[in-house]
Parts: structure tokens; sequence; C-alpha cells
């Protein structure tokens, strides 16, 4: 039972990570290697907004959430919109927003300085017994309401214009610019929305990851494991890979010890790929050739 809400736990926060960075994919054909620094400027945000406004959970939340769409936009406009169309673009973004990355790092290294920053317990620190597993409320409240956020991202996705057009896009990009989708306003909503879903993953994950400058790598890391493997572009591989991954990092740990997580994940990528090329439940990328 401890390894399955463990697995639940780690599935709920790993998979707004990866469905952000499968979402800019799927839409833009862009792997966005900057989504760590989001991540990071997130937790940094969700702590300044701790120290110079309310210690409130709300207003925290709002903080990383708000900074981490903030973040999205500043990669749209360095990143995307300049190289967007030109020669060599799918080589070049990458390069750009590693580029992007490491600039972010060393600035939070200036402005924050290298100590963690602390946010407090957004959930409280109750604890209540199912069978004989001890749940503390930090587990309860994340996988609660990181679900929440999964269930209005989707239903975002199926039913507002914003969503068709991503979905447009991510079916048929030369059709949805016939039919009037801007793929350059579009750009800018999912890469906010991207970063909401980061920030909202940072604040959950603030207990574990404080905000440091590279605090983003591994977060980063983890999305692309969940992104790849459940297949670029696809929400419902998205969650099922997330669930496998946090299964394989709660095991792991059971049975054998952190420092081999990295490890057996990679393994995991290597045997699902090799069974289904296009990850879990991926788009074909043939529709982009």
């Amino acid at each position: 039972m401890t390894d399955l809400v463990t697995t639940i736990n780690l599935a709920a926060m790993y998979g707004l990570i990866g469905v952000g960075i499968s979402l800019t994919w799927a839409g833009l054909g862009f792997l966005n290697l900057a989504h760590g620094v989001t991540f990071a400027a997130a937790g940094y945000g969700a702590w300044w907004a701790q120290e110079n406004i309310s210690g409130h959970p709300s207003v925290i939340f709002l903080g990383g959430i708000v900074v981490g769409a903030l973040a999205g936009a500043i990669i749209c406009v360095s990143v995307f919109l300049p190289l967007d169309g030109k020669l060599n673009w799918d080589f070049r973004s990458i390069i750009a927003s590693l580029g992007l990355s490491i600039i972010g790092v060393n600035t939070y290294l200036l402005v924050f300085g290298p100590q963690r920053k602390s946010i407090d317990f957004l959930f409280g620190t109750t604890k209540f017994k199912l069978g004989e597993t001890t749940i503390t409320a930090t587990k309860s409240g994340a996988i609660i309401s990181a679900s929440v956020v999964m269930i209005l991202l989707v239903v975002g996705l199926r039913r507002s214009r914003i969503g068709l057009g991503v979905r447009a896009l991510t079916q048929n990009p030369e059709g949805a610019a016939l039919v009037g989708i801007g793929r350059k306003q579009a750009a800018f909503a999912i890469l906010m929305v991207s970063g909401a879903l980061a920030g909202f993953a940072a604040v959950l994950l603030s207990q574990v990851f404080y905000p440091e400058p590279n605090i983003g790598y591994l977060p980063l890391l983890k999305g692309l494991i969940v992104a790849l493997l459940g297949g670029l572009g696809s929400i419902l591989g998205t969650v099922i890979a997330a669930l496998l991954v946090g299964a394989t990092e709660a095991v792991t740990i059971h049975y054998l010890d952190a420092s081999w997580v990295l490890l057996t994940q990679f393994a995991l990528i290597a045997v699902v790929l090799l069974v289904r090329p296009r990850g879990i439940a991926g788009i074909l990328e043939a529709t982009r050739a």
C-alpha cells in the first residue's frame, strides 16, 4: 500500500511536468529544454509570494503558477518566435532553449544566491492511516489537487476554443493554418499553459525540491522521461507513463536504493520503446513529415 500511495503521488506531479513538455512538442514541434528553468522560476515565485505577500497556500500557489506562466511567455518570445520557420528550426530551438536554461540558472544564482529557500507545508501536517499505511496531508493534497488540474486541462483541451486550436495544430498543422488558427498565437497559449503546469508542480514538490538555482534539472529529466515514454503529444499516454515512472521509482527506492532510480527508469524507457517505438500512445511522427 505504501508503494501504491507513493506511485500515485509521484505520478500526479511528474505527469504535470510531462504533459507540459508533451503539449509543447505536439502543438509546436518544440522540445523545450528550458522547462526546468521554468520549474525553478516558479519555485522562486512561490517563495517570494510567501515572504512578501502572504503565507496563505492560495497565494503561494498563485505565485508559482503566475511566474511559471510568465516564464513560458519569455521562452516563447526569446526562443520560439525568433526561430520558428527558420532553417534547421528543430536543432536550433533545442540549442537556444538549452542556452536559455544555462542563462536562467546563473541569473538565479546571482539574484537569489546558492542557498535553498523553504516553503511552508501547504496542506498542513496532519496524517491519517489507510490500512497499515500512514498518509500525510502533503501527499493526499498533492494527489487530489494535481488530479483536479489534469481533469480541468483535458476538459479545457476538448471544450475551449484555445484547446480546439491546440488539438488542430497537434493533428494537422497545415490544415489548422488553412482555417485561420495562428501558430504564433497558439504558441503563447501552449507555452504559458505548460509553464503554469510546471509552476503548479513546483509548488507541490516544494517540500522535496526546495527552490535553488539548479533545482530544475531533475524535474526536467523526469518530465522528459514521462513524455518520451508516453509518446510525445499524447496526454493519455503521458498519464500512463507517469504512473509507470512513479511505480518504478517507488519500487526501486523500496527494494534497492534511491541511487538506482534513474537507471531503472531509463531501463523502463528502453524496454517500452523496443516494444512501441513511438511510446505508449504517441502521435505518428509521419504526420509531421
